[in-house]
């Protein structure tokens, strides 16, 4: 085939609000439409403030300082480009004018794309055939609501990604579920599990609907899922339940990121792969703020620590935020410090893929990450 759609995050149907709704054409406009800033630093999936995939924030000061790592970095190679053209159930159709236009399943959808600033390449009819398009705050997360040309469309549908049955939904803050620029990192996940010659322990950190820790089970993981957000946990649990997945390993935990990690390193538990996909800003089950650029190297660093000693990998993925990929690269890099291995970082893109899904077009960045892998 992004997560975030890293990507995105929300509170199902209520959130942040605060700017008028400008609705979006069917058809491309004329010209781009460009993302106005928001206030303040706003969510993308989880519970983040204001929907499902706002969640598993992390506390407001460190409980704990930072380890001086001592030895040689891991080596590099940068800059890594994982593109993906499609799978499952997904594929990116067009973009443009700000825009992109996507299939999910049986749907065409239309939502906001601000790095989208080329014209489109299809035919203006072709958007207009779309069966759900998104209108509202052009903001990367701002709410708004759906509009669906051709008939009423339900909440959700089924969608299926990697073999794994789950739910897609219309929320207010744009977002359906899955961000599908992540199934590069699931795909390589699941390779590490399907060939490894031992039991693995996955920890999915902010998890969201679930669908990697879906994956990483069905493959033969044992996969601990953390997420503050309830709605998301009972996304989660739906999808599982969808995919009569209900008797596989995984822990289903509704808690602030960081101090579930916290606990664990006191503990002593130790985990083979680790994902995590923290958001810019957020807020835990209990007022626990997360700012991105001030907590993750304490997450990081708690999350070496509790990688096994033949740990398989740690992967970050960084949405919607102002920097480079070499801000998280050498931050990786110094905490992996006497590690060994390899630090590979750089950006996630989708291309896109045509009506029919095999037509190669133009790439379309969506996150940043960085993954360090022992060899």
């Amino acid at each position: 085939m992004k997560h975030r759609e890293s990507r995105p995050g929300q509170k199902s149907a209520g959130g942040l609000g605060a700017k008028p709704r400008r609705d979006m054409p069917g058809k491309p406009p004329a010209k781009p439409a460009h993302a106005s800033r928001p206030a303040k630093p706003s969510p993308r999936h989880g519970e983040r403030v204001t929907e499902p995939r706002d969640a598993a924030t992390a506390s407001a000061a460190p409980e704990r300082p930072l380890i001086a790592r001592t030895g040689e970095r891991p080596t590099e190679r940068v800059p890594v480009i994982l593109e993906s053209l499609g799978a499952g159930d997904f594929h990116l159709i067009d973009s443009g004018n700000a825009l992109k236009l996507e299939q999910y399943g049986p749907y065409r959808i239309v939502r906001p794309e601000a790095q989208a600033l080329w014209p489109p390449s299809l035919a203006a009819h072709v958007w207009d055939n779309a069966d759900a398009i998104f209108t509202g705050d052009t903001d990367e997360d701002g709410m708004g609501r759906w509009r669906f040309p051709r008939e009423a469309l339900g909440e959700t549908w089924p969608l299926q990604l990697l073999g794994v049955d789950f739910l897609g939904r219309f929320t207010a803050f744009r977002h359906v579920g899955v961000f599908p620029e992540q199934i590069v990192h699931w795909a390589w996940m699941k390779e590490q599990v399907e060939a490894a010659k031992r039991p693995l322990k996955v920890l999915n950190l902010f998890g969201y609907t679930g669908v990697a820790s879906l994956v990483a089970a069905a493959a033969g993981a044992e996969v601990t899922h953390v997420d503050a957000s309830k709605k998301a946990i009972g996304w989660a649990r739906e999808n599982q339940a969808l995919g009569r997945m209900e008797k596989l390993p995984i822990r289903w935990i509704c808690e602030d990121a960081m101090k579930f990690i916290l606990r664990e390193e006191r503990r002593g538990n130790k985990y083979d792969i680790i994902l995590t996909d923290p958001p810019k800003f957020g807020r835990g089950p209990n007022g626990e703020v997360w700012h991105l650029f001030e907590h993750l190297p304490l997450m990081l660093d708690i999350c070496r620590e509790i990688l096994s000693p033949k740990a398989l990998g740690l992967v970050l993925t960084a949405y919607s935020i102002r920097a480079s990929f070499y801000s998280i690269h050498e931050l990786m890099r110094e905490t992996m410090r006497g590690a060994g291995g390899v630090v590979e970082s750089g950006e996630l893109v989708i291309r896109e893929a045509g009506l029919d899904g095999r037509t190669p077009g133009r790439a379309l960045s969506t996150s940043l990450f960085s993954r360090w892998v022992p060899k």
